[in-house]
């Protein structure tokens, strides 16, 4: 049957593997294979911790700037809101007199 393949083969295989390399070699590889294997997660973690930290700066400065702008008015919108007073009667007989 091609494909399955049984414990009994797993272990022959493996002992080949140690026969071959000796348990020291394979003792290294294991521990360089973990000290890689770690050292991936960090880097894959450090990755998403500063595009998070880029991502709320962002989302900061864009509702700074929009309660900014929600509060202070910007000199041209002071220049639209400013009304000219015109003269009206009272004005007109202050003036008369």
């Amino acid at each position: 049957m091609l494909g399955g393949i049984s414990i009994w083969q797993l272990l022959i295989v493996l002992g080949i593997i140690i026969l071959i390399f000796g348990t020291k070699k394979l003792r290294n590889i294991g521990g360089d294979l973990g000290g890689a294997i770690k050292g991936f997660k960090q880097a894959v973690n450090d990755g998403e911790d500063e595009a998070d930290k880029k991502q709320n700066v962002q989302t900061r400065q864009v509702e700074d700037q929009t309660t900014q702008g929600s509060v202070h008015e910007t000199p041209a919108e002071k220049r639209e809101n400013v009304t000219t007073h015109a003269p009206d009667d009272h004005d007109k007989e202050s003036r008369n007199s």
